[in-house]
């Protein structure tokens, strides 16, 4: 049986073949387009969903959409006549093309594909407690989905059990803790839906001086797990903008200027509001603990994106076991929609799985052949090597602190490089962090970097406390014992300065904190980059390396090779892996506008 699951039109649209309970395929829409975070209906996923399972449209049983559009659309209208006549343009902009083709969902499914079959709809929020339960490795365990808003719900907690899943309470709109945390992104100059983990890499920096200031004036956080919003402060409803001027006020003058030079207030304020997001989180769990009594936690919603809380929820919180949707936004919702027809609709049987989501390793994959086969038709100089040569080599690129780009398998679904679309580096570098951020990613230079390490290795370098991290969806502190002894001026750094601290023997992942955003590997999952990161380790004694998506700043991670060959020329990387196929910088021909880019990103 196959069932085909979509979500689309808000964000991160997506799609996902489930065949008889096994997860086939499943990508995100912007992976295709190359537009990030594409909202639009995914039918390129979709087509490569088909291709991979090898069947057409009329071989398809079911396809399940992730939510309830005319929920939705009484939400938006909802919401409007009650802001009226505030955001009466916003509302003319945004009726004509759900009356076109998101409020008759079946029919415009139909349209896009041709699909004469049977379309089901979950909701918002079952969809997300579907992909976080159903692929977990537990047999039972407690659901916690927190993201901006679904139909009306923005927070949702219940469990799940064998082969169902129910939600038991939920929080409605406006009162949302993705939309808050959106809003302070959006206050601090990054973009809505795209630079909420930029905030969170900024928080760091900071100090959480407007933290009670938060709390006494825009939300009521309970001990039940609940809160509420003082909608005063906040102009979402009406869909003009995330914040007014009362809410300016509050900080002591107007939002951040895109694009403009970070201050220390955006720093205090981003740490301030991951303050509040962690409280929030640790006492929604805490909660949901008392009254399931489960030992174990699956989370999903975009705030499950948030890798700090869910260090700390790991940490602190009652569970011996905490498991996150890889996927957790949106784009994840297409699996869990699939997953809950399969095992809630029709009822079948499920077991419990920690490889059942196959180390989200679920898009479309190159082999060598293939690989080899384009680089010769483009004429493009490379080297193959034996699988027994690869990893030495590559880790020797490494270890002279090259920038590698490394391009293996089949792609991943989310948003995290987990070693199949990854630019590598060398983590003992004191300066690669900035190489990296400058020249290779064109991003800001105080974003951080996050590791990949063996599982088996793990505890030499992270406190992760005998926990896996498969999905880099975990911060832990780096070991005390790599740490080094700080001067007093670099103990009283403050803001950016922090930058130029050196705090370990493995700085280039070495946030300011002293934590760090960690990729556990098991050979199983990925035998090809273990095997670099053990060859790595043989060579040097360290067996972490830095892994960041195969991308450059406003573009999706790269899909196929002909998109990470351009990536690869287009920056400063120095090799590039295409499988066995490994490619030097300095034997390539000029790219054609390579000065174009180059104005483009201001480079030196």
């Amino acid at each position: 049986m196959n069932i085909l699951g979509i979500s689309a039109f808000y964000h991160d649209s997506a799609a996902a073949l489930v065949r008889d309970g096994d997860i086939v395929a499943a990508a995100q829409q912007e992976r295709f387009s190359r537009k990030k975070h594409d909202p639009r209906f995914p039918k390129e996923a979709i087509e490569f969903c088909l291709r991979e399972g090898g069947i057409g449209l009329e071989e398809l049983d079911y396809i399940a959409f992730y939510d309830k559009p005319l929920v939705k659309f009484e939400r938006l209208l909802m919401t409007y006549l009650g802001t009226a006549p505030k955001g009466l343009r916003s509302f003319f902009q945004q009726v004509p093309p759900w009356l076109r083709e998101k409020i008759n969902m079946r029919s415009t499914i139909r349209k896009e594909l041709g699909y004469t079959g049977e379309v089901l709809f979950s909701t918002h929020h079952l969809s997300h407690a579907a992909a976080a339960f159903f692929p977990s490795p537990f047999e039972e365990a407690a659901i916690v989905t927190v993201d901006g808003v679904g139909e009306w719900a923005t927070t949702a907690y219940g469990a799940g059990q064998g082969n169902r899943v129910k939600l038991l309470k939920e929080i409605s709109f406006p009162h949302s803790l993705g939309l808050l945390y959106s809003a302070f992104t959006y206050f601090t100059g990054f973009r809505v839906n795209s630079g909420e983990y930029k905030l969170m890499g900024l928080a760091p920096y900071g100090e959480p001086k407007y933290v009670e200031i938060i709390k006494r004036e825009l939300i009521d956080i309970r001990e039940d797990g609940s809160f509420r919003l003082n909608m005063e402060y906040f102009d979402y409803c009406a869909g003009l903008r995330m914040t007014n001027r009362k809410f300016a006020a509050l900080f002591g003058g107007p939002a951040r200027t895109p694009e403009s030079k970070i201050s220390q207030r955006e720093m205090d304020i981003a740490r301030s509001i991951q303050w509040i997001t962690e409280e929030v989180m640790l006492n929604l769990a805490r909660h949901v603990h008392r009254e399931t009594g489960m030992k174990h936690l699956a989370i999903a919603g975009g705030v499950g994106l948030n890798c700090v809380a869910n260090g700390r929820l790991l940490r602190e919180g009652p569970y011996e076991e905490v498991w996150i949707q890889p996927c957790a936004s949106d784009g994840g919702s297409a699996l869990g929609a699939a997953l809950f027809v399969w095992h809630q609709v029709l009822g079948k049987e499920r077991v419990a799985d920690s490889r059942r989501q196959k180390a989200s390793y679920l898009g479309p994959g190159f082999s060598d052949d293939e690989i080899e086969a384009y680089l010769k038709e483009e004429g493009i100089p490379y080297t193959r090597l034996s699988e027994e040569e690869l990893p030495s080599h590559v880790a020797g690129l490494i270890a002279e602190e090259k920038v590698v780009g490394w391009f293996q398998g089949r792609m991943e679904f989310g948003p995290r490089a987990l070693g199949a679309r990854s630019i590598l580096g060398d983590a003992r570098s004191r300066s690669m962090q900035s190489v990296l951020n400058l020249k290779i990613k064109f991003r800001e230079s105080f974003r951080p970097f996050a590791p990949s390490v063996m599982l088996d290795h793990a505890d030499e370098c992270y406190d992760l406390r005998g926990h896996e991290s498969p999905y880099m969806l975990l911060v832990a502190d780096v070991k005390k014992e790599r740490l080094r002894a700080l001067s007093e001026d670099d103990r009283n750094a403050q803001g950016f300065d922090k930058l130029r601290v050196i705090r370990s023997d493995i700085p280039a992942v070495t946030h300011v904190d002293n934590s760090a955003r960690i990729q556990t590997v098991r050979r199983e999952d990925h035998p090809r980059y273990y095997d670099l990161m053990k060859s790595f380790y043989e060579k040097t004694g360290c067996p972490t390396i830095i892994n960041t998506s195969f991308n450059v700043r406003g573009e999706p991670i790269v899909c196929t090779p002909k998109e990470a060959f351009t990536c690869f020329m287009r920056t400063h990387m120095e090799y590039l892996v295409l499988g066995t196929c490994v490619l030097d910088k300095t034997q390539q021909k000029p790219w054609k506008d390579e000065s174009d880019w180059r104005a483009e990103y201001e480079l030196d």
